[in-house]
């Protein structure tokens, strides 16, 4: 498939309109008609009906495979711009919201630095198509065990570093004079569900048991601070890098005693780095 041609059909689908898509791409409606019916053609299937313009079943289908092919281009695209690239003139980092901790924080250079907060999927696409030049992602894992991340593109991770996991309650809660809780007994609990703040309830299900955990309340943000303030607020638990939990007003962080898991922190870049994400990778996988 011409990718020009899959590019458009996306456009199209996303829109659900010839003309928006043509505005958006640069092209004239003509133009993009043409491209649906090449692609059409090449497949050997209708891909949208035109009135309303809306996938078919095959088109669909395409969907499902166009955002992974466009993003591998894309990240092909970047690999090789980036090894042919003129000098360094700054660096983007892409973190998720609890993986940037201090000691990350203080291995940042003093200036020409980028950091974009993002949620923890986006990382990996970050890093593989050039919009972040490093990625910080970090998860729920068992001690040393790598973090399961999108396959995007061809990457490598370092371990940054690991710590312990804490509950974190409201000051009243009952539980918030126990020295350690078992997730199993907190899985019919009222839980923030936070996913690209806090650690997502899909994990701590797994982690659990694979059952319980049912969100009270939703958050979709990356500020780390409203999350917390939901917490001690009685809106729910969430479950937080012993670093982010402890100290928070009105709450306690309580630690996770079992199962035995661990919030892990690990640096995504490509193959090949040089100038500042080279000595920022050296120093924050260096000395964990």
């Amino acid at each position: 498939m011409d990718p020009h041609l899959l590019r458009t059909y996306v456009t199209v689908a996303r829109l659900s309109s010839f003309s928006e898509a043509a505005r958006t791409l640069g092209y004239t409606q003509s133009a993009v008609s043409q491209h649906i019916a090449a692609l059409e053609q090449d497949l050997g299937a209708p891909l949208l009906t035109r009135r309303p313009v809306v996938p078919t079943a095959a088109g669909e289908r395409l969907l499902e495979h166009a955002g992974p092919l466009l993003l591998r281009l894309d990240a092909a695209r970047a690999d090789v711009v980036r090894m042919a690239a003129a000098p360094e003139h700054g660096l983007t980092l892409a973190a998720a919201p609890t993986a940037l901790g201090p000691r990350a924080v203080a291995a940042l250079p003093a200036a020409g630095v980028t950091v974009r907060v993002l949620a923890r999927d986006g990382i990996p696409a970050a890093v593989a198509t050039g919009t972040a030049d490093l990625g910080l992602v970090d998860g729920l894992a068992a001690p040393s065990d790598p973090l399961r991340l999108p396959d995007v593109a061809p990457l490598t991770t370092h371990c940054v570093g690991e710590e312990p996991v804490c509950v974190l309650l409201p000051a009243a809660h009952p539980l918030a004079r126990r020295t350690g809780l078992r997730l199993a007994d907190l899985s019919a609990a009222r839980w923030l569900d936070a996913p690209d703040a806090g650690l997502p309830l899909d994990r701590l299900r797994a982690a659990g048991g694979g059952h319980g955990f049912r969100p009270a309340l939703r958050y979709e943000g990356t500020d780390v601070r409203v999350l917390t303030a939901l917490s001690a607020a009685g809106h729910g638990l969430t479950l937080l890098p012993r670093s982010v939990a402890a100290g928070v007003p009105g709450a306690v962080a309580v630690p996770v005693t079992e199962p035995r898991v661990v919030h892990r922190t690990e640096l995504v870049c490509t193959g090949a780095l040089r100038g500042t994400a080279a000595r920022l990778m050296e120093v924050l996988v260096g000395r964990k």
